[in-house]
Formats: structure tokens, C-alpha cells, sequence
């Protein structure tokens, strides 16, 4: 063991002794690399395999460094090369929303009416939740952002409608064909309803102390996990409104509270520069932590 920190520091001192303004600039470039692929992955479940997947990697490269153990380096330098195939299979949903978020970098700035056509939206979707909420309608409204959600799309009902207040109301009134599933929206246009989300199964749910919530809520937490939409869910047993974003839930809200969430979400307070916007799309900010309205 010994001989294993003496070689260790030979090699660091080593290393150290024979760097040059080129080798800086070579390391800085390959630890922005790292950098923008862990900006990519953050918030994701990813992140969670990758901190396994690193801990593990230092393991096992420390182990097979030491001579007293030949037959398990033999076998982890066998192994390793495996995981040029394992790691794309892992991270394919991941590497999938990067070249989107790279995709849709292009469009660097919303115009004016776009922003008038979400205000209108966000309107639209506050007065039915309200009103949903008042009836204890059930419903789970999720509206798309920068990853693309066309694969549960296909799992619903194609409208391409409008978003007003009276066809939420009559999607999810209770016992019609469409009032199970959720409301996909995109670029102000409902694009499909009775869309089929993957359910949470991270167990934030079963540690609430409460139990009004359910299937609607686990949908809501699953799409939120696994992309950047922001869903918008009704309680049918209690009426309570809830913003889910992220895998974090932010429940109890009333009208006011609501809107200002999704203006958050969907309107910049001010035009942001074009360059503040392309970083945006490609690197999403840190999200807040949950908060919860008022009881």
C-alpha cells in the first residue's frame, strides 16, 4: 500500500513538473467539455446514474492499479472498453433531449405575438383550472417546452384545437371519452387530449402525509422528470391546484399564484439578449425549490 501513495505522488509531482500553458489550456478545455455535459444532465434522472457510474469508475480504477489483486485488474481491463456500448444505451434518452435543446437553440428570440398567443393561453388555463378546481373535475394539463413530447401525443387524441376555457371544461368533465389522460399543449395549440404519461416512481407521493393524491399526480411528476414540461394538475378528490415541473410540485395554488407561475415559465419579464436566450435553450437554469400555497 505503501508503494501504491509513493508511486502516486512520484506520478503527481511527475505530471506536475512537465505542465506548460498548452497543457492548461488543453485541461480547461476538456473540463468545460465535462462542465456543459454535466449542465445537460442536471435535473435529470441521469444524474443519478452518473454520480453511481463515477463512483464506481474510481473504484475500480484505484483497485486494479494494485498489483496484489492481478486477476481482478486482468478482469477490469477486460470490462472497461464495454462501456463505450453501455453508456450511449444508458444515456440515450438524455443524448436525445441534448441535440433537441442544440436543435431548437435557432430560434433565439419569440416575437411579440407569440408572447400575446401564451398570454392568452395562460388564461385560458387558469380560468378552467379555477373552474375545475370550484367543481372537482379532475385534470392534468401539460404544456411542452423545449423537449419534445410527441411520443405521448401519439398516445392520445389528435385535436390541434384552440385552447379556450370551455373545451378544458368539456375534455375533462367527468365520464367523457376524453376526461382520463392528459391535455398536451404546444405553442399555444392543444395537440392532443387522453395522452397516456409515464407514472413517478421516484416515491415522493408515498412519503405525503396526504393521500388525495394520485394517478393524476404521479403522470404529472413522471412527465416533469423526464422532460422540461410544466404540468398543470386538478385534484378530483379535493380540487386543489398543483404546478409540477422538474419532479417538484408545487401545490395549493389559487388564480393569482397560478398565473404568475406560468408567466414565469412561458413570459420573460424582459427581452432577454440573444445570446442569454441561446445558452437558455441549450442550458436550463437551476430550478427553485417546491413551495406550497396556503392551506
Amino acid at each position: 500500500m505503501f508503494d501504491f501513495i509513493n508511486n502516486l505522488i512520484a506520478n503527481i509531482i511527475f505530471i506536475f513538473d512537465r505542465l506548460t500553458w498548452v497543457s492548461l489550456i488543453d485541461l480547461a478545455l476538456v473540463t468545460l467539455v465535462f462542465f456543459g455535459i454535466l449542465l445537460l444532465v442536471r435535473g435529470t434522472q441521469a444524474m443519478v446514474l452518473l454520480r453511481g457510474m463515477l463512483l464506481i469508475f474510481v473504484l475500480i480504477t484505484l483497485l486494479s492499479t494494485i498489483k496484489a489483486f492481478p486477476a481482478f485488474s486482468a478482469l477490469m481491463n477486460a470490462t472497461l472498453p464495454a462501456l463505450i456500448i453501455v453508456i450511449p444505451v444508458i444515456f440515450a434518452p438524455e443524448i436525445r433531449r441534448a441535440l433537441e435543446r442544440l436543435g431548437r437553440a435557432s430560434t433565439l428570440r419569440p416575437s411579440e405575438a407569440s408572447a400575446e398567443r401564451s398570454q392568452d393561453t395562460i388564461d385560458a388555463i387558469v380560468s378552467a383550472s379555477v373552474r375545475l378546481s370550484s367543481r372537482q373535475h379532475g385534470a392534468l394539463i401539460v404544456m411542452e417546452r423545449l423537449d419534445n413530447l410527441d411520443e405521448y401525443v401519439q398516445t392520445g387524441v389528435s385535436m390541434n384545437a384552440k385552447v379556450t376555457p370551455e373545451l378544458l371544461l368539456q375534455i375533462f368533465y367527468p365520464n367523457t371519452p376524453l376526461h382520463d389522460g392528459a391535455v398536451i399543449i404546444r405553442e399555444n395549440r392543444i395537440v392532443a387530449a387522453a395522452c397516456v404519461l409515464p407514472l413517478s416512481a421516484s416515491g415522493v407521493l408515498v412519503k405525503s402525509p396526504e393521500r388525495q393524491m394520485g394517478l393524476r399526480h404521479r403522470a404529472a411528476l413522471g412527465i416533469s422528470e423526464g422532460s422540461d414540461a410544466v404540468a398543470i394538475v386538478v385534484s378530483e378528490e379535493t380540487g386543489a391546484i398543483s404546478v409540477v415541473h422538474a419532479g417538484r410540485m408545487i401545490r395549493r395554488l389559487d388564480a393569482e399564484r397560478l398565473e404568475n407561475i406560468l408567466r414565469a415559465f412561458f413570459q420573460p419579464a424582459k427581452p432577454p439578449s440573444r445570446t442569454s436566450v441561446f445558452l437558455s435553450k441549450i442550458f436550463p437554469s437551476p430550478k427553485k425549490k417546491p413551495q406550497e400555497g396556503p392551506k
